[in-house]
């Protein structure tokens, strides 16, 4: 007798399962069929009670307000991550989108000016005390020009 190998993914199972009772209406091995057909109910067993019954009108009318809902929600701000720090300049990366001379914000609340606009950084002038701002924190662009 054959029997299913247990590490097979339910769709190539469910496929040998198709065969085999193809296989068993024409007489070919079908001693194989009910013990493939058994497989296939011991895997799927366990899916039906974790998976929710959606009717598909009911997930065409829930994603439909989650499309139409999708421009109340909050703008997304870009954020980069402080390379380095010295000096009064902070070195930014992940701010594509800045502008020379907007005002950004630093996670401990200070504010600076984004002056030098490379391709991989930003250099940016912290105004106030420096020692506040560590390599890692995070800054985001306020979108106000200085």
């Amino acid at each position: 007798n054959w029997l299913a190998p247990p590490f097979l993914p339910g769709s190539q199972l469910a496929m040998l399962s198709r065969l085999a009772s193809r296989s068993a209406l024409a007489g070919a091995r079908p001693a194989a069929a009910p013990v493939l057909a058994a497989a296939c109910r011991h895997l799927h067993a366990a899916r039906p009670a974790l998976a929710a019954k959606v009717s598909p009108a009911e997930l065409t009318k829930i994603l439909s307000e989650r499309i139409a809902n999708f421009s109340d929600q909050q703008d997304v701000q870009e954020v980069g991550r402080v390379l380095s720090v010295g000096d009064g300049i902070a070195r930014i990366y992940g701010l594509k989108g800045v502008k020379a001379g907007e005002m950004v914000e630093f996670s401990s609340g200070l504010k600076g000016m984004a002056l030098n606009l490379e391709t991989d950084n930003v250099g940016v002038v912290v105004f106030g005390d420096d020692r506040a701002i560590v390599e890692g924190d995070s800054v985001k662009c306020t979108g106000t020009i200085v």
